[in-house]
C-alpha cells in the first residue's frame, strides 16, 4: 500500500491518493511523491549480482528481501507518548496520515505550500480525533482501492431504451445531457449520456466535489472512456476492448456507476472529518 500525493511544483490541485500497485510517476500532475506501509531491503548477500539465465533458482522473497515500516519508530512513539497510550500501531498511523491530507482546512490553508514542498503532518490534540481521522483514512482507502467493486449508488436511475437484456453497452464517446439556463445550452450534470440505448440520470451534483488531479473522478472516466484514433500514428484506442476480452461488456457501466457511489461516499467522509485550526 502506497500513499501518493502530488509532488513539489504541481500546477493543479493537491491531491492524495493511495495505490495498491506500483504507481506510475505521473500518475497525480507532473510528479508523484510515494510513502509506502511497507518498504522492503534486499539482503546483503544478493546486493549488486546481476541474475543471468544460468543461476540457480532465486531465494524465496522473505528469505532475501527484509520488510522495512515506512511508519518509522519516532513517529509511533510521539503519537503514543502524545496520546498517553501504547494502543497505536504504525497501520494506525498510515491511515491517520490518509484521512488528514483529504481535510479541506488543512488543504485550503496550506494550498501554496502543498505545490512547493511535501506535506508536513501534524498529530492532532485529542486522541479521539485522532481515532476520527485514522477510521476516516481506512474507509477512504477502502472505496479508493476497491472502486471497480463498489456497488452502483442507490440514488441513480439507468434508463435501457431497448431493455436491460438487449441494451449494446459499448461506448463511443460519454457525454452530459443539456439543459437551458438563461436562453443558454449548458451541460447537465445530474445526466450522463452512455450510448443512444442508455442514460444515466438523478447524478447528485456533489458527487462532482470528490476531485482527483483537478478533475472529478466522474470526468475522469468520462474523458478517458472513449474512442480515439491517435492522429500521428493512425492507432486506434477502445475502451470497449478490455470489457470483450473479459467476458464482461458492461464494465465501462458498471465503472461508472461504482465511481459515482465513491464519489459520494469519499464527500461523505470527508465533510466528517473534525474541524482543524491553523494558527498563523
Amino acid at each position: 500500500l502506497v500513499l501518493c500525493v502530488s509532488g513539489i511544483g504541481a500546477v493543479k490541485k493537491f491531491t492524495p491518493f493511495i495505490s495498491s500497485i506500483i504507481p506510475d510517476l505521473h500518475l497525480l500532475d507532473s510528479s508523484t511523491q510515494c510513502f509506502p506501509l511497507y518498504w522492503y531491503e534486499d539482503t546483503e548477500e544478493s546486493k549488486g549480482k546481476t541474475a543471468d539465465l544460468f543461476d540457480e533458482a532465486p531465494k524465496e522473497i522473505s528469505e532475501r528481501y527484509v520488510r522495512r515500516d515506512g511508519i518509522t519508530d519516532f513517529a509511533l512513539n510521539t503519537a503514543c507518548q502524545q496520546y498517553k497510550t501504547s494502543d497505536i500501531s504504525k497501520e494506525d498511523i498510515f491511515y491517520y496520515v490518509y484521512g488528514f491530507l483529504h481535510s479541506e482546512d488543512y488543504r485550503s490553508a496550506f494550498d501554496t505550500d502543498l505545490k512547493k514542498m511535501l506535506a508536513r503532518i501534524p498529530f492532532v490534540e485529542s486522541y479521539e480525533d485522532f481515532r476520527v481521522f485514522e477510521k476516516a483514512g481506512r474507509e477512504l482507502a477502502h472505496y479508493h482501492l476497491n472502486y471497480e467493486d463498489i456497488p452502483a449508488y442507490s440514488g441513480v436511475d439507468v434508463e435501457y431504451k431497448k431493455g436491460k437484456d438487449e441494451a449494446d453497452y459499448t461506448v463511443t464517446k460519454l457525454r452530459f445531457a443539456k439543459k437551458r439556463v438563461e436562453g443558454k445550452s449548458v451541460n447537465d450534470r445530474s445526466t450522463i449520456i452512455y450510448n443512444k440505448h442508455i442514460t444515466i440520470k438523478n447524478i447528485p451534483e456533489e458527487a462532482y466535489d470528490y476531485e482527483v488531479n483537478g478533475r472529478s473522478a466522474i470526468e475522469w472516466i468520462i474523458d478517458r472512456y472513449q474512442v480515439r484514433t491517435d492522429k500521428k500514428s493512425g492507432i486506434t484506442n477502445d475502451p470497449n476492448d478490455w470489457g470483450r476480452e473479459h467476458g464482461n461488456e458492461r464494465y465501462i457501466l458498471d465503472l461508472l456507476l461504482s465511481v459515482i457511489t465513491v464519489s459520494m461516499e469519499s464527500v461523505r467522509i470527508i465533510k466528517s472529518l473534525p474541524k482543524l485550526d491553523f494558527e498563523e
